[in-house]
């Protein structure tokens, strides 16, 4: 059975999107609500820098129809600071900092690691058996918050969904098989990260499903993609899909607003949108 597509935008709270994405009447605390509408996802980018609160994810849960799913990156304290050891009680901030109350609503967790970290076969497999399958495997990680939590936890999940983990690592010694083999043996995804040339590649599947960050072509953060780029990016999602992966997908190209544009450009080419008008297809 084929899989499903999810193409979205890497964060929404962009001030220069404002009169180019964004109406100009449309008030800022909206704009989640109007990009829900023109997409099936939004990467939370904003989790990566700060633990939010229980109440901030029960708003942007509120805000989004009942079939959008977030995804949510996972935060830099764990990934850059701690660089994955010792990190009990701070995924236990983490997902006790509101993460739970999107329910139905959530999507892979993304895991970013910085481009001066080597790989370590050791760690990364011990902090990837920490991380939660399931929202209720997430309530009892919870519980190992501490007092950093300072605008309240929230340890009890709405529904028992599963959970999918995604890895975007940049230093080269992750592009190998050693890597990819604990990737697969915990069933996580490997990122398939477009970073203009500055980070090494590779379209390695490792899990059911297939997580890709599109940072610009030519210019990181700053290039828009041609439709020859997003004709061959569609047809490698066909490829996925077809194969019975389901794909997510995000735009990280916002320094001149080509992120929002470029994804109602893929997702009409995939058939995850009608041209950008921000109508369901089933």
């Amino acid at each position: 059975m084929p899989g499903r597509a999810w193409i979205g935008i890497s964060g929404y709270d962009y001030k220069p999107w404002r009169g180019r994405f964004y109406p100009d009447e449309l008030p800022a605390r909206r704009w989640l609500e109007y990009a829900s509408r023109k997409f099936d996802s939004v990467e939370l980018n904003g989790t990566f820098y700060s633990l939010k609160s229980p109440a901030v994810f029960e708003r942007w849960a509120s805000e989004v129809p009942d079939d959008f799913v977030f995804a949510v990156k996972g935060g830099r304290f764990i990934t850059h600071n701690l660089k994955l050891r010792n990190a009990e009680s701070s995924l236990g901030n983490f997902f006790a900092s509101g993460v739970l109350a999107l329910g139905a609503k959530t999507g892979p967790f993304l895991w970013q690691l910085p481009g001066t970290y080597r790989f370590d076969a050791e760690r990364m497999d011990a902090f990837m058996a920490m991380l939660p399958r399931t929202a209720r495997e997430a309530e009892s990680v919870a519980l190992w918050h501490d007092e950093r939590l300072r605008r309240g936890a929230l340890v009890e999940a709405p529904a028992d969904v599963p959970f999918r983990h995604a890895f975007e690592v940049r230093h080269p010694s992750y592009f190998h098989d050693e890597f990819y083999a604990i990737l697969r043996a915990h069933g996580y995804a490997f990122v398939v990260a477009d970073t203009a040339g500055k980070f090494p590649y590779a379209e390695e599947v490792t899990a059911d499903f297939v997580y890709v960050r599109l940072h610009g072509s030519q210019v990181l953060y700053a290039s828009g993609y041609t439709d020859a780029e997003l004709d061959a990016w569609a047809g490698k999602i066909r490829a996925w899909q077809h194969g019975g992966a389901d794909v997510y997908v995000y735009f990280d190209n916002d320094a001149k607003v080509h992120a929002p544009f470029d994804a109602e450009r893929l997702g009409a080419r995939v058939g995850t949108r009608d041209s950008g008008l921000g109508t369901r297809n089933g």
